[in-house]
């Protein structure tokens, strides 16, 4: 199956910190919840758990928590994993890519819905954890990985990638993958 359509999404996935005040329908928070829920994960835990949030005073108040994060979306979803899932001590190990998973699938399908989103992150910062712990009310086996803001952009910006040749390398380390 040969789709440009996705290469152009991964392309054009920037991230926007400037919204409008316009909301973001529930139709499209659907869509985004389910594309990250179709993420791969490692033994098909599926740890990811959501808190969506459209509340200006929890936005608000997320905002203040987060050190790199002050910004103004007319919607937040936390990507949070629920350790208790795990029938394996080692397989908890991964929720860090489990999530991390979820949130790329949500900032594509967003590209996809012309919505803009910027991830900002929560682990591994233990202050800002337990922050966001608390203003969420999460029981003491779900950790937040991320804050993803979601809304439709205010601001443009072009499409690129950042493709570095020297980046990668042919058969061992140090080797270039091109002559």
């Amino acid at each position: 199956m040969k789709n440009e359509a996705i290469i152009d999404a991964i392309y054009a996935r920037r991230s926007i910190r400037k919204f409008t005040d316009e909301a973001v329908s529930d139709e499209h928070i659907d869509i985004l919840l389910k594309a990250a829920m179709a993420a791969p994960s490692a033994t098909n835990a599926q740890p990811w758990r959501f808190v969506v949030t459209r509340d200006p005073k929890r936005l608000a108040a997320i905002r203040k928590e987060m050190p790199a994060g002050k910004i103004n979306a007319p919607l937040a979803i936390l990507v949070c994993a629920d350790l208790t899932i795990f029938k394996r001590p080692i397989t908890e190990r991964f929720w860090t890519q489990d999530c991390s998973a979820a949130t790329q699938n949500i900032l594509l399908a967003a590209v996809g819905l012309g919505l803009g989103t910027v991830w900002c992150g929560v682990h591994p910062v233990p202050l800002i954890e337990k922050r966001m712990e608390k203003l969420l009310d999460l029981p003491a086996n779900v950790k937040v990985l991320n804050v993803i803001y979601i809304g439709h952009p205010a601001e443009e910006k072009e499409a690129r990638t950042q493709y570095d040749a020297n980046k990668v390398f042919k058969d061992r380390y140090g080797e270039p993958w091109q002559d």
